[in-house]
């Protein structure tokens, strides 16, 4: 433990040295303001740097600050969050945003243990937005801090444990320097982002922890970090449906529980149909379809759940009875939308991505 815990001590020079020279120029940089911070933390959750920019800069301006956060409207909310996937994290952005404008004055509290209490802030984010912001010493421990870590210090425990990341955070814990927490936090972030690279190999030639490792001295990189492979996803065949009817397509709204809760969708039923099984499943004639076509097929994958799906596009006739499309025993929050609707107004998951770009 004396030895692991030199060890780790020892990363602080090198890294502060480094990351004063490499940090990349990011939006959410540029100042210390602990609500910016907040908000991309939890938009880098489960999305990549890159992507993340240009929805960073867009929901700033939309949200300027917490109070407007607090305030949004559900449908422009989702809609600004539209493409980033994973949309109960923009539903705990606004939960939490009222508790801070309600408990806290509109300020994000300088607390590491308050921050863990607001919905949707874990240890890591929590740690981040401590840490970056108010320069409180604690550490803050992602996916990229645990590949580095258990790499410079050879450790062989899976990192897919709690056991894992509690042991990890307590000692970082203890080695997090009072004098620039912030930056020793985000230098980890940026080597397991630039050089101890996940999914491939690393660039140990370029790293500043390199004589510390004993995973790159020893050409462990490839064993380490352990990781168990997860849990098998249940897969669901669906068929989505591009129904247009006088310029207008068919959106529904998902129920208020489960995945995607209470978000628009393009309808979907269970099962592959062909279109004219679809026609039929509709209750609709052939001769209430002026247009009947396969979409190609398209697959997305959730936390626990994964969709391999078929489309089909059904373009209805002007004296199609569109109401029965709207029977709540078919799809009960379906409703005809129009084109600019959908392109300003009600946000569709990346989930029908290949679908919405048929729209056009």
């Amino acid at each position: 433990m004396c030895e692991r815990m030199e060890r780790l001590r020892a990363l602080e020079k090198p890294l502060l040295s480094w990351y004063r020279r490499q940090a990349r120029e990011l939006p959410w940089r540029e100042n210390r303001d602990p609500y910016r911070i907040w908000v991309s933390e939890i938009m880098l959750q489960q999305t990549r740097v890159e992507a993340v920019k240009p929805y960073f800069e867009r929901f700033m301006d939309a949200f300027p600050q917490v109070k407007d956060l607090a305030e949004a409207e559900d449908d422009r909310l989702m809609k600004m969050w539209e493409g980033l996937g994973y949309y109960s994290r923009a539903r705990n952005l606004k939960a939490a945003a009222r508790i801070i404008v309600e408990k806290y004055g509109g300020c994000l509290p300088a607390s590491f243990e308050e921050l863990k209490e607001l919905p949707g802030i874990g240890s890591y984010t929590a740690g981040a937005v401590a840490s970056i912001a108010y320069g409180i010493p604690v550490p803050a421990v992602d996916g990229n801090v645990l590949r580095v870590i258990s790499r410079v210090l050879g450790d062989r425990e899976d990192i897919r444990r709690a056991s894992a990341r509690a042991r990890m955070e307590r000692e970082l814990g203890e080695v997090v320097p009072a004098s620039e927490p912030g930056a020793y936090n985000q230098g980890l972030f940026e080597v397991g982002a630039l050089v101890c690279v996940p999914g491939g190999e690393p660039k140990c030639g370029e790293c500043p922890l390199y004589d510390l490792c004993l995973s790159g001295r020893n050409g462990r990189w490839r064993e380490i970090p352990v990781k168990s492979p997860p849990k098998p996803k249940r897969v669901e065949e669906r068929t989505v449906l591009l129904i247009e009817k006088d310029g207008r397509i068919l959106i529904d709204r998902r129920p208020p529980k489960g995945l995607l809760a209470s978000l628009y969708e393009l309808p979907s039923v269970p099962g592959h149909m062909t279109p004219e099984e679809a026609v039929a499943y509709l209750g609709l004639s052939p001769a209430q379809v002026s247009r009947a076509e396969a979409l190609p097929s398209a697959r997305h994958v959730f936390s626990h759940v994964e969709w391999h799906m078929t489309g089909c596009r059904l373009v209805l006739s002007p004296e199609a009875p569109a109401d029965s499309l709207l029977d709540a025993s078919i799809f009960p929050g379906a409703f005809f939308a129009e084109r600019e609707e959908l392109a300003h107004t009600y946000a569709l998951p990346s989930a029908f991505a290949v679908y919405k770009r048929l729209i056009g």
